[in-house]
Order: C-alpha cells, then structure tokens, then sequence
C-alpha cells in the first residue's frame, strides 16, 4: 500500500476508545478514507468524525470472523487498536489473544495488505514481566500469526488529558501531598504524548517500509515514576509531593489505594500497577529516522493536557472504550429466556415546561452538576461500590453539554440519549443484579411535558431480592425528590406529581416469561 494511495478504505479498530477516537479523524484530516468499527452503530454514530464524507461505519466483534470479514470488505491496512480489559472479562489476555487471531485470519481472507498494531514496552524473556505487558507482545505474535505483515508499534505509558496513565497520575498527585509507595516508584519509564503517539501512527501507514517491523516508540524524557509524579506537582502548582517508597507495600494494596483515590475502572488498575515494576524505556530509535517528530515533553504534555481539561477539550478518554449492551429484560419482545422477574418503581410529573426545555437539564446530570437530589446518598453509593472492588462513580462526565450512547455517566453507562424524549441508563456498580435507570418527555396539549423516570432492577438469587426491598423505602423518597429538583434545574414548575404508576405489563410486551411489579 503506497503512501498516495487513498482509495481503498482504512479500517480503525476501537473507534470509539481513548486512541482509536482520535486516529480516525486524524485519518479522515490527512485524505484517507476510513472505514471506523466498534460493536455499537448507535455509539459510533454519535462521534463528531461519523459524518466525514469519507468516513464509512461498521459494526463488528473482534471474536465474531463473519462480521470481521464484512467489515475489512475492500480495506487494504488495518489498525487494531482494542484490548479485553475491562470488567466483563476475566481472563483479558485470553480474550485478547483469541480476538488477535481471529482478526488476523479475517484480514488474510480479506486480502488485506498490512495491519498496524499499537502495544507496549517490555522484554518477553524477563520472567518478572507483568501479566500484562507480556499479553500485549503474545498479541503482536497472534496478529503475525497470519501471512498479512504487522507493523508493531510498542510504547510505554501513553499520557494526554483523557488518557487512564494521565488520569491516575494527575489524581494521585492532585489528592496526595503525602505519597507511602512500593519500590515501582523509582522503576524507569519513557511516556510518550497521545499527541506524538497519533503521528507515529499515521505515519506509518505513510511509509511502506515500516510494514512487518517492530519499533519502540517514546517521547524525549527518561523518568522515574516518583520524578513524574513531582514534575506534575510542579506544572499545576502544587507543592512538592513527599514520597515515601517501602518494600514492603505490595502490588495488591497499591491497587486498592490507587482505586480508592482515582476513578480510573479497577479492570484498567490492575494491569496497569503491576505493570509499573517493569522498566519500560525504548531500546532502539529507528523510527524517528522514518517518521520524524517534535516529540512532546512530559512536562509540555501535562501542560497541554491540563488546559485540554480546563477548556474541556477532551475528544476521548479511558472510559469511552467497552459496549453498554442493554440486558434481554430492557428490550421489550426480547426472548423471555432473559432470567428471572424484574422489579420497578415508576414515578410521573407533569411539568409546565415543553420537553425541548427541559432535556438540557436532563442532559447535564450527574458529574459537577451531580444528581440534583441527596447528592450526598449517590456519593455514598459510589464510594461503597469502590470499596467492593466496583466502577464507583468512575470518571463523572467528559462532555458537560451531552450525553452520547456508550458514554459513562458517574456509576451509569448511557445507553440511549434521544433528545428531547428519552435517556435510558445502564448500572455499572456492583450489585446483585442488573439495573436501569430509563427518564421520558413526552409532549402536551399547552406546552407542558409529562417526565418519566422508572427504575429497573432485575435481582440475582436471594441477595438481589434483599437489595432491592432493603433501598425500597430509600427510592420512594429519593426519585421523586430527584424529579421535583430536576424540574426545578429546567426552570420548570410541578404542576402535578410525583405520582406512582404501573409500566406496561408483560402482557403488553408478549413477554410470558418477563414480570413486573412495584415489589
């Protein structure tokens, strides 16, 4: 494939994660076209580049050959740029070794010419090599596996506003003027911008001879973590962090302090902290001869980064990455083999405000704002749900004017955000069961709406039946309280309600096996 040749489309894997949502409208900037995937159409769809006239949008599984196959139709390079770490799977490197294989058996079937693969740093023959970092070389070895040659691009930590590296450094700094950690503190490491990390990238689908090598990529400093941690201190004006290495804290309370502190998803902690013990520091250059860069500085780079923040200019973060599939029972004529009753408490309002007025305020919950009703009690329910090894509140809210499907949410993942009528909301916390939070506007007669908020829960075995009858009397005060504070947030006036009322029974959605009930 020649650096001018722009015709065939290029398939960006993870479009919707922290990197893939970048590279694509990168792509697009600089003439490709590109032919951008994920598991969700409706999440995809609502990215700023899904519009680009070159831009085609593909649904498709990395564990799926025939959606793969229907996906690379026509394309001549591929990146893969996805990873299993995330809490619905519990061996990640497994996974993602399966999913390396089946991608590059897809891609030869495709007759695709070169893939280009983003992983990380880390000698294979050090038997101290984390469980991590030593995935992400077996995966280059799966993408290679085939006869399509893969162009391997390994990195360190990767930092940039929205980045789950940044994020924990930036939280443990921000929170912790007094730091008691592990030895990892003086492991070496050589960050690298997303900024520079995006170049390296693009470039190489630029330049043929980068096809089927291997190459070390990093920005221009050579820190230890601590000396990282002291540099960020320092460009957001805080005082020196005071650090204190012991060799006896080990990597498993490293972990529960770091997830009590950050917000980043403990699936992403746990590789994460044990990889820190492994010196990741580039052992040759030869890329920089190729594709010649002004690589970023750590130092420019938490500055940039913190203004990206300020100014929310945050494209992609960590948490846009993973699928919120809705379980069976949400959908109405979903099979009945969806496992068990399923609980609710539905609550109306009716409203002097058209729904077109209120969705703004719909749309701002959660994060700064937060849930406009006994904050504190949310708050709470984050931090319990931390501490039981859960998302917790996880990152807030990236984007303070909308809210696009798949986007997290405090302790919730969007899954559907129809404005100005509905936002359907999926649990992300621990609990005995599965839950949703749906809100509605419906439109009436003189300019007023009628709100809807109706929790679901669906219970597992006899714990979930005692949650969800232990916050039975907790919600028939917090989600009518929630409703009045909402209206009073969209300048809107309670004309009547909160009022309970019955949802559509299984009856209506010819669900046999399906139940509701108020409990």
């Amino acid at each position: 494939m020649t650096g001018t040749d722009r015709n065939a489309p290029v398939l960006v894997t993870g479009a919707t994660g922290y990197v893939g949502g970048r590279l694509a409208p990168l792509l697009l900037e600089r003439g490709w076209r590109v032919r951008a995937v994920a598991r969700s159409l409706d999440k995809l769809g609502c990215r700023p580049f899904a519009s680009h006239p070159r831009c085609e949008l593909a649904k498709a599984d990395m564990h799926d050959p025939d959606s793969l196959r229907e996906a690379l139709r026509g394309c001549r390079a591929a990146y893969y740029l996805v990873h299993s770490m995330n809490p619905a799977t519990k061996d990640f490197a497994a996974a993602d070794l399966a999913a390396a294989r089946t991608f590059a058996q897809a891609c030869a079937e495709a007759g695709v010419e070169r893939i280009i693969y983003l992983g990380g740093l880390g000698d294979e023959r050090d038997a101290n090599l984390s469980h991590h970092l030593r995935s992400r070389l077996e995966t280059a070895k799966a993408l290679a596996s085939g006869p399509v040659p893969v162009t391997f691009l390994r990195a360190a930590i990767i930092l940039g506003a929205g980045s789950a590296s940044f994020e924990i450094l930036r939280n443990l700094a921000e929170r912790l003027p007094i730091m008691i950690t592990p030895s990892w503190v003086r492991t070496l490491c050589q960050p690298i911008s997303i900024r520079n990390v995006l170049e390296y990238l693009a470039g190489c689908l630029e330049h043929p001879e980068t096809a089927g090598q291997t190459y070390d990529i990093g920005g221009p400093d050579v820190l230890a973590y601590g000396e990282l941690f002291q540099l960020y201190a320092q460009v957001a004006g805080l005082r020196r962090r005071i650090i204190i290495p012991v060799p006896f804290l080990s990597p498993r309370l490293s972990r529960l302090w770091v997830r009590l502190i950050t917000p980043v998803s403990p699936s992403l902690i746990t590789p994460l902290i044990e990889g820190l013990r492994n010196e990741v520091v580039c052992r040759e250059n030869r890329i920089r001869e190729i594709i010649p860069l002004e690589l970023q500085s750590c130092r420019d780079t938490f500055a940039a980064a913190r203004r990206d923040l300020a100014m929310r200019l945050v494209p992609t973060c960590w948490a846009d990455a993973g699928a919120a599939q809705p379980p069976e029972w949400l959908i109405c004529g979903d099979a009945p083999s969806s496992g068990g009753p399923v609980f609710d408490m539905g609550f109306k309002a009716l409203l002097d405000r058209p729904p077109r007025l209120v969705w703004p305020a719909l749309q701002g919950i959660g994060g700064e704002n937060g849930w406009y009703f006994a904050d504190i009690l949310w708050k709470l329910r984050g931090l319990m749900d931390r501490l039981a090894g859960g998302e917790g509140l996880g990152p807030g809210r990236w984007h303070p004017g909308e809210l696009r499907p798949g986007d997290a949410l405090d302790c919730w993942r969007v899954h559907e955000a129809s404005p100005p009528s509905r936002l359907t909301l999926l649990a992300t916390m621990k609990s005995p069961g599965e839950a949703a939070l749906e809100f509605t506007l419906a439109p009436m007669e003189g300019g007023r709406c009628e709100l809807t908020l109706l929790p679901r829960f669906q219970p597992r075995g006899l714990a979930g039946l005692a949650y969800w009858y232990a916050m039975y009397l907790p919600h028939l005060v917090l989600f009518p309280g929630l409703i009045r504070r909402l209206a009073q947030a969209a300048g809107a006036r309670v004309l009547r309600g909160p009022w309970r009322f019955s949802p559509p029974s299984a009856e209506a959605c010819q669900l046999p096996g399906r139940r509701t009930g108020q409990g």
